[in-house]
Formats: C-alpha cells, structure tokens, sequence
C-alpha cells in the first residue's frame, strides 16, 4: 500500500506538482495513462491513493471515450473503501458523477487566469484552512457540476458556483488547476488550440498569466497537495 495511481487524459495534463507532494511522503507514483491506451486498472490493488487529471473529454461521452465509465466505477471503489482520492478538472467532474452528482456543459468556456474565492467549509477544512480566501488559479473547463449530496463546497469563482468541494473526510475535487508549471501551461495552450479559437479566447494572456500568477498559485497547490499526500501516506 505504497503506490499512489494517477489517471492521465491528455499530455500536458499530468500530475506534475502532485507528483512532488507524493513523492515528498515517500508514496511510489503509478501513472496510468489513458492517452496512450492504458486501461483502467480495474481495481486499486491496495493503493495508497487515487489521483484522476484533466482532458478535453465531457463525463456524459462515455459512448465516445469508453475509459470513461470504469473510471467512475473505479472512483466508486475508492470513495467505499476510503481510499484518500483527488480529482482536478476532468476528474473532479468524474468524481462528482461518481458520488451522483449531475455534470453538465455550462453554456461557456472558463478559460484563463480567474479569481476564486474559497468558501466557509474551507476555512475548517484540513486542506484548505490555512489557503487565502482569493487567488487567481489557471482554468480550463466548460463543463460544470452540481455538489454531490453530502459534499461540502470550498471554492466557487464570478462565472463558475461550485469550483471545489470535499466529499467525507478525504476525496476532494478541484475544478482549476493548482498543480501546473509553466511549461505545462504553454503545452496546454499549444495542445488545445484549437478549443481557443473555436471560443475566441486569445493565448497571449494566458501565457502573460505565467508571470503575474504562477508563483503564488504554485505555492498554494505545494500547501494543499502537500496535505492530501499526506492523507494517502496514513494509509501505509
């Protein structure tokens, strides 16, 4: 009970600071990556934890990506067995359809350097206590979620209600993104293009944003992926 699987969708979408925080417990790191046709392990084998990334694919298009439905079934083990487990972007949409949640295309693409503003079920949180009440993270998204019954929600921002919820006591989804670089944004950037155009949405702020964000959101996500590596590293 060592190894902490990780579910990757897309290249420039990889666990990146995640990795470091689990390493940094001296948990193994297990990359599943389904861009390159891994399956989906089928069960969690004793893992210490379960980490689910991004990926240009909707929850609801199982019929076109059919990892899709054993990865929700996979998460519905981790959330019986209580398996500490994290989903960013596509993977908390996955995880809030595992926990009964509705996902939904929100009507828009949130995508760039937004503000969000954590919520009071944050400021108890054992992750996110100590985090500021406003930040500016990197977003990708335009699918949306409703909160999965029970969770608690922790962040919302201006154009998205609901960008981060915890269900129980270690399973917590992140909408934007805390964990990249900057060489992960200016891969995302030159990878999906195309969704940029088709929004009408220009690269050159989002590449600016490297330098005007960057360094507090990495400190930021070090704090928070810190703490749930932790909750992984108390099940060895």
């Amino acid at each position: 009970m060592s190894d902490v699987i990780v579910l990757q969708h897309a290249a420039p979408e990889g666990p990146a600071a995640i990795a470091g925080s689990i390493l940094r417990r001296g948990l193994g790191l297990r990359t599943v990556r389904i861009d390159r046709g891994d399956p989906v392990p089928g069960s969690l084998d004793g893992a210490a934890g379960l980490v689910v990334m991004g990926g240009p694919m909707g929850v609801y298009e199982k019929d076109q990506y059919p990892h899709l439905a054993p990865e929700i079934g996979l998460l519905q083990q981790a959330l019986r067995d209580g398996v500490p487990t994290l989903g960013v972007c596509l993977g908390s949409q996955l995880l809030a359809a595992s926990l009964g949640a509705r996902v939904f295309p929100s009507g828009r693409k949130e995508i760039g350097w937004h503000e969000v503003q954590l919520l009071e079920g944050a400021r108890a949180d054992p992750l996110w206590k100590n985090a500021p009440e406003r930040f500016t993270p990197l977003h990708w998204h335009g699918d949306i979620f409703d909160l999965p019954p029970g969770a608690v929600p922790l962040a919302s921002s201006a154009m998205t209600e609901l960008q981060a919820f915890r269900s129980g006591t270690n399973a917590y989804g992140i909408l934007f993104h805390l964990e990249i670089g900057g060489a992960e944004v200016r891969e995302m950037v030159a990878t999906f293009s195309a969704e940029l155009a088709a929004a009408k949405i220009p690269s050159g702020p989002i590449v600016a944003g490297i330098e005007a964000h960057l360094a507090s959101v990495e400190h930021i996500g070090k704090e928070i992926f810190d703490r749930w590596a932790g909750l992984a590293a108390d099940r060895r």
